[in-house]
């Protein structure tokens, strides 16, 4: 249902009538917080107190510039996109008024200072014959799939589509579903990540050793009210992630813990693995 913002009438729209006016607009409270700093400190700069109809364009490319143009290049697009985004809702409901001038664009993200890792030395870390089986196709489904650490790691055995090469994830801001009565909390929009042959390859050898018993419910390792808690294996991890069955507990958290930044398209960290099979 469309929010009724209520504008002040009979008298010109200042500036600072129309940034609270807008931000009044917005529903999500995070927008509402990061949007703030940037029409607020504009609006300061500009003067709060005038119509908003008599602000000149370059007058607010000014204010972007005194006040953020020394700042990080995130930091300038964001505020830069907070006034955009305001002087074009004021548009947008018929309000005169400036615009953001066409000299202050909106700058090129710098590429990332993670090192990346070629293919051949992915091969070559993979190759080596002291890499546990398990890590190899950890490290070979991270790479080929761009996905993240903890998105592959929670992956069930069921789920995985071996002829199409794909299988769903919960991905990082997943958006829930709508819940209807009885459905669980955890129920997500899925998005499915596709692999390439190395993948294929090293998948069928890894279940192959894997007991028919761990594809259970996700839930069987998280005992609740009225739910006898699952029996615990020595030495192993208690769910069915497919990547997370096998010895060494301790070495699934030293490999969440370092893969988190590092893991996807050419990134693989260097760290010791479980002995080989």
């Amino acid at each position: 249902m469309p929010t009724v913002v209520q504008l002040p009438a009979g008298k010109a729209l200042t500036v600072r009538a129309a940034a609270d006016a807008f931000l009044d607009s917005l529903r999500n409270p995070n927008t509402v917080r990061s949007y703030s700093t940037g029409i607020g400190k504009t609006a300061e700069r500009i003067g709060e107190a005038r119509p908003l109809g008599s602000v000149a364009d370059d007058e607010i490319g000014e204010a972007l510039e005194l006040l953020w143009g020394e700042a990080a290049v995130n930091t300038w697009n964001a505020r830069r996109a907070a006034v955009l985004s305001w002087l074009g809702w004021c548009e947008e409901y018929g309000y005169d008024g400036p615009s953001v001038p066409a000299w202050t664009k909106r700058l090129a993200v710098p590429d990332s200072e993670t090192p990346a890792r070629s293919k051949m030395a992915v091969d070559r870390l993979i190759a080596r014959r002291e890499v546990h089986l398990r890590e190899k196709t950890l490290w070979r489904m991270l790479y080929e799939t761009a996905g993240r650490a903890e998105e592959i790691l929670s992956v069930n055995i069921e789920d995985l589509d071996l002829a199409a090469r794909r299988c769903p994830v919960k991905a990082k801001g997943a958006r829930s579903k709508a819940r209807r009565r009885g459905q669980a909390r955890e129920d997500f929009v899925l998005e499915t990540v596709y692999w390439d042959a190395g993948t294929a390859r090293l998948l069928p050898r890894l279940l192959k050793g894997v007991p028919a018993a761990r594809c259970s419910s996700p839930t069987a390792a998280r005992p609740g009210e009225g739910r006898q808690p699952a029996r615990r294996v020595p030495g192993h991890w208690p769910g069915p992630p497919l990547l997370r069955s096998g010895p060494c507990a301790a070495g699934r958290a030293h490999c969440r813990a370092r893969a988190g930044n590092r893991l996807g398209p050419a990134r693989v960290p260097p760290f010791r693995s479980d002995p080989p099979r």
